[in-house]
């Protein structure tokens, strides 16, 4: 299972880690390197964020459909 809630995630200082590459929409990452500066958060925390929010919404979807 993968952790989805915040509960269930540990300090990123004791996950696992492993390099992950991909490409982004020039304009997704200009937006992302603001919020970045405004919010003095890296930019990986809020990648790592905005994919658990995800995983956590497709995972919430697929439990409504079984029931």
């Amino acid at each position: 299972m993968i952790p989805t809630k915040e509960g269930d995630i540990k300090d990123s200082m004791e996950t696992e880690r492993k390099t992950y590459n991909t490409t982004l929409k020039i304009a997704l990452i200009k937006k992302l390197k603001i919020l970045s500066a405004e919010t003095d958060k890296r930019q990986n925390d809020l990648l790592e964020e905005a994919i658990k929010d995800l995983l956590f919404k497709y995972e919430k979807k697929g439990k409504d459909k079984t029931k």
